[in-house]
């Protein structure tokens, strides 16, 4: 994504941009200085009100909300909740898989092609302060760590650290059938597929250090294993505790905010954060909720690049229309918490 707003062409849409250098005058709590409010709320505004948004909702029988901007957010999350929801409180691979006839596969595909979930783009910067690998399923990790190495080898400069974010989700059974097939063992949560992939992706054998707490649970424990290859930065793996342990397992967000009070960010920070094209959008503006807003630092967010010979052998799963409109759903729902979060303009 772009570190300054790009206006959109006429039906097309961006996912809103990281973080721009001007401050917008605000009401308190004021935002850091380098963050613009103004500029991550058109961001928002842009991609909410492309075209093939308005068509996918008009197709499953909604009328699009009035209101502002906020209330237009509120509405689109009500209508995905009762049209696109199909993980129900689930994780993602246990997600219903819908049935849609040609023509409406073809309008999701197109429309999430716009809205920036299907095309994957290089790194904007020669360099930043920090790469932000972020954990997934097995084969998500797998793909994101060596798409990290991949970047680190075609000469991105990082100054600080690459950190691997995950958490201590149980792998599912599937999981494990495709961890074996790649010649990945010994692997039960996330956070340990994610710690394979470093030592598969950077040569390594062990962490050069190790620190954490197993409180008995998942949801407290955290867990860091930093590596040092030669010629490159460290990289730490990182599973952040819950905000919420009596709910649910420490989410994106979690980790995002664990890692950030352990790297000490600094306001201006350009941070790039690597996830897969189809959870861009979401994953972005978690991001700068969690991360630009709190701390002023630069986000900038892309998506792994299939294409790339590093990654032909590693497994990627076919993605499906009802994919693509889970995750509109939680670009929608990401973009409401961002703009919630953004004080208002005095």
């Amino acid at each position: 994504m772009p570190e300054r707003p790009v206006p959109p062409s006429p039906g097309a849409a961006r996912a809103p941009g990281s973080t721009v250098v001007a401050a917008a005058p605000v009401a308190d709590p004021p935002l850091p200085a380098g963050v613009d409010a103004a500029a991550i709320t058109a961001g928002i505004a842009a991609w909410i009100e492309a075209v093939p948004l308005r068509g996918l909702v008009a197709h499953f029988g909604g009328d699009w909300p009035d209101g502002d901007l906020a209330a237009v957010l509120a509405g689109l999350d009500d209508f995905s909740a009762k049209h696109w929801d199909y993980r129900g409180g689930r994780e993602r691979p246990e997600a219903r898989e819908p049935a849609f006839d040609p023509a409406t596969a073809a309008r999701v595909l197109a429309a999430a092609a716009v809205l920036g979930l299907v095309r994957p783009r290089p790194p904007a910067r020669p360099g930043y302060a920090h790469l932000v690998v972020l954990g997934g399923l097995a084969h998500a990790c797998l793909r994101r760590v060596a798409y990290a190495a991949h970047l680190l080898r075609a000469g991105t400069r990082i100054g600080g650290e690459v950190a691997v974010l995950g958490s201590f989700r149980p792998l599912s059974p599937a999981e494990h059938a495709m961890l074996a097939a790649a010649g990945v063992a010994g692997c039960d949560t996330e956070v340990a597929a994610l710690d394979a992939a470093v030592r598969l992706a950077f040569g390594m054998a062990e962490p050069a250090e190790q620190d954490g707490v197993d409180a008995g649970h998942p949801h407290h424990s955290w867990s860091s294993r930093t590596y040092r290859p030669v010629g490159t930065p460290p990289v730490r793996v990182l599973a952040a505790p819950s905000s919420e342990p009596e709910r649910r397992r420490a989410h994106t967000a979690d980790t995002q905010r664990f890692w950030a009070e352990h790297v000490r960010l600094a306001p201006g920070d350009p941070v790039l954060v690597v996830t897969a094209p189809i959870y861009v959008p979401f994953q972005h503006c978690d991001a700068l909720r969690t991360l630009a807003v709190p701390y002023g630092c630069r986000i900038e967010t892309v998506g792994v690049d299939p294409a790339l010979p590093d990654l032909a052998t590693l497994p990627e799963p076919t993605l499906s229309p009802g994919r693509y409109l889970q995750e509109i759903r939680s670009a929608i729902r990401s973009m409401r918490a961002l703009h919630a979060a953004l004080p208002q303009p005095a």
